[in-house]
């Protein structure tokens, strides 16, 4: 056979199998070759011959006699080749991306909050919805009107050189004292406390700060300065709201070494609440906390006046944090949690 004028037709290696090929088998295939003469001549697998042999049997005289037809086999690739690969759900799943859109606008929860959330309350089921992973990748390609830089989270995320300080001032127990249990989330009572500034201005109000481990529970209370005093007299009053339930609800609280927590540690004198400090210039230790106020930025960003904000303001995004759907609590909100917890005490009590 002249090999320059052959109209034998070979197979590219890593590539499927073309119309050529197909009439290529039949033909020889009726000739009474055997499977690895057929691949030695088209240059594939004799695996390949055989299961492309069984794909593109064709029946005859009422289905009493089966042949390979070369038009069948490129009927039935052409239609496994419509089938494979992924399909794209955004038209299918319209009403839950327009029910995402909703929630993220209006309400500023995550996406991965959506998703869990219309799954745990039963409102779609896993059919209708798409993961958080196609909602991001949706973002990205513009398909939703959710654009990339409405995260708050995706142009935030910088990396800082670890710098180590040794000369700072330690104000009481250190955080190495405390119960490694803690670390763990199983109890509950265990807070960690921090400020929130506005406007570097004496003049100015502050925000105190407390994140219950186990729950996620968030406070935020306006105090009048960042003092120790101004943060001793909101712990005062937060202990008269809870009176003799205190103990059983704040057990611990850990906070830094700064000046304004410096009498925090007179709470010990009055209730059984020990008090914790972090290491020095590790924020990393009370990261609960740390992490909630960067969720307040979102509302009142860095050098805006804080008295600027009334009341109802500032505890309507104490609400909104302790009303979002969270991953890490099966998709319940920290206030369910927390009043589950608060009930317990009260009905021990």
């Amino acid at each position: 056979m002249n090999f320059l004028h052959s109209t034998i037709s070979t197979h590219l290696k890593g590539k499927h199998l073309s119309f050529e090929n197909h009439v290529t088998i039949q033909v020889l295939h009726s000739q009474g070759q055997s499977l690895r003469q057929i691949a030695r001549t088209i240059s594939c697998s004799p695996t390949t011959i055989k299961n492309e042999l069984e794909r593109g049997q064709k029946s005859l005289y009422r289905g009493k006699h089966f042949r390979y037809d070369a038009p069948t086999a490129q009927e039935r690739y052409q239609a496994q080749r419509r089938n494979c690969g992924r399909k794209c759900d955004f038209i299918a799943k319209s009403r839950f991306i327009a029910y995402v859109e909703q929630h993220f606008f209006n309400d500023d929860w995550s996406l991965d909050a959506c998703v869990g959330e219309a799954l745990a309350t039963g409102k779609f089921t896993r059919d209708e919805i798409v993961c958080t992973k196609t909602l991001y990748c949706y973002v990205e390609l513009g398909l939703i009107k959710i654009k990339p830089s409405d995260l708050p989270e995706l142009l935030t995320r910088n990396l800082k050189s670890k710098r180590v300080r040794v000369n700072k001032r330690k104000l009481g127990r250190s955080i190495d004292e405390r119960p490694r249990d803690i670390l763990k989330r199983w109890e509950f009572g265990h807070w960690e406390c921090d400020l929130v500034l506005g406007h570097k201005t004496k003049d100015d109000q502050v925000l105190l700060t407390l994140y219950e481990r186990m729950t996620r529970k968030f406070m935020i209370i306006p105090i009048k300065d960042k003092t120790a005093a101004s943060v001793m007299t909101a712990f005062n009053d937060l202990r008269k709201q809870y009176s003799e339930h205190w103990n059983d609800i704040f057990k611990t609280i850990t906070t830094d070494n700064g000046s304004e927590f410096a009498d925090l540690s007179q709470l010990e004198q009055v209730s059984k609440t020990l008090v914790y400090y972090a290491h020095p210039y590790t924020s990393c230790d009370k990261g609960g906390v740390e992490r909630h106020n960067r969720m307040i930025r979102r509302f009142i960003p860095k050098g805006k006046y804080i008295k600027d904000y009334t009341l109802e303001q500032i505890y309507a995004i104490e609400e909104w944090c302790n009303n979002l759907p969270r991953k890490i609590l099966a998709y319940h909100t920290p206030d369910e949690l927390f009043e589950r917890r608060l009930d317990c005490i009260y009905q021990i009590n």
